[in-house]
């Protein structure tokens, strides 16, 4: 378990993980700071007039290729300084940006509840900021597909949570992470349109790879949900199974007090009341949302947005996050903001202010878990240590 927690929460991942996103996110600033791009203004106050040169039919206000000097022309070339000088930087833009920041409260806020819920409340508050604060630190330094499952069980068990047990509740967590994906977007498909939550270019690729996802995390969800509520029993025969591979007979007495805790665990939870998945289910609900919530509020501090581009900005973010989960880089970083870019590029013309949105999305939602999980690790380490003496 200490090797586990050591090749986890190793100094190489996180330098590892700090020099990719700083680098990816310096690299968009650079790029969109040395940049400028083409406005359209009143016909006669520019000294542009645009000319579609790659006969794609569309403006694209980035291309010098596509602006003629005119001195009659309805379009102006601007530096990243002077569109972000246009931005009204009063005090609803930095309201909308707190708003955001108070987005990832209510989603750590979720997950802090919900594993309460889930632990019977064994855990208290501070050992739930912790908890949930190492499995956010553990994923933010793993990629995308791999998540910080595997390291979240035996953080509780370091909280004197049976390995079975913490076992169990980690598979449940991520039962309902699955089901509400799994719920919602069927539903957004009956009254959103395909076109409005996907880019134009590269339309049926991005759709093909987005439904080959879904097809995949809906398997998984069943795959849960029969380990958990239908056969409690499954992992246990699992792990039995599996240990009677010759070189890993050495973990069979391990693996069958896990799997019989896994399974006394699950046939617990069988029992349990509506309202307990209930509560469970409507934490996972509120944590997702407060995480969705934090790119409306970011883009809602720059434009001027509607209640249905809201709408749409919210549902786009299942596609975004499909691609997050398969992301190979830790923390997703590079998928992220690539993504963030091609989904969210109708709302606003400008490369320069998407990609500032970009960084302050990621600077909000992804390298405060680096930097907490970096200050928390060694004291909880050392706290649990000796707890352990």
């Amino acid at each position: 378990m200490s090797d586990s927690f050591e090749k986890a929460f190793s100094k190489w991942r996180i330098y590892l993980a700090l020099l990719i996103g700083l680098s990816i996110s310096g690299g968009i600033l650079i790029y969109s700071f040395t940049r400028t791009e083409f406005h359209e203004v009143e016909q006669g106050k520019g000294q542009f007039v645009w000319k579609d040169s790659n006969h794609n039919k569309k403006i694209d206000y980035s291309d010098k290729r596509e602006f003629i000097p005119s001195k009659n022309g309805n379009f102006e070339q601007k530096s990243a300084l002077q569109v972000l000088s246009d931005v009204s930087w009063n005090s609803t833009t930095f309201f909308w940006i707190f708003l955001a920041l108070l987005g990832m409260v209510g989603r750590d806020l979720g997950y802090m509840l919900r594993i309460r819920i889930l632990t019977k409340k064994q855990l208290t508050w501070t050992q739930a900021f912790h908890v949930i604060m190492l499995w956010e630190f553990a994923s933010a330094l793993a990629p995308g597909v791999m998540s910080g499952a595997t390291v979240a069980m035996f953080i509780l068990n370091r909280e004197q949570i049976a390995l079975g047990r913490a076992t169990a509740i980690v598979i449940l967590t991520a039962f309902l992470d699955n089901l509400f994906y799994v719920v919602v977007i069927p539903l957004l498909f009956l009254f959103i349109p395909a076109n409005q939550l996907f880019p134009s270019t590269g339309n049926g690729s991005m759709m093909t790879l987005f439904w080959s996802g879904f097809g995949v995390f809906t398997l998984l969800c069943l795959v849960l949900f029969s380990s958990i509520v239908l056969y409690p029993k499954l992992v246990f025969q699992l792990l039995t199974f599996f240990t009677r591979i010759p070189f890993l007979k050495r973990f069979r007495k391990g693996a069958e007090k896990t799997g019989n805790d896994v399974s006394e665990t699950a046939s617990q939870m069988r029992n349990e009341p509506f309202s307990f998945w209930l509560k469970a289910f409507g934490a996972t609900v509120f944590s997702w949302s407060s995480r969705f919530l934090v790119i409306n509020f970011i883009l809602q501090a720059f434009l001027s947005l509607g209640f249905l581009q809201q709408v749409q900005i919210f549902s786009k973010q299942f596609v975004l996050w499909m691609f997050l989960r398969i992301s190979p880089t830790p923390g997703g970083s590079g998928v992220a903001e690539w993504a963030f870019g091609e989904l969210l590029s109708e709302f606003s013309t400008s490369i320069i202010l998407l990609g500032t949105m970009a960084v302050l999305w990621r600077l909000i939602s992804y390298f405060p878990y680096l930097i907490i999980g970096s200050v928390i690790l060694p004291r909880w380490l050392s706290r649990k240590g000796k707890a352990k003496d």
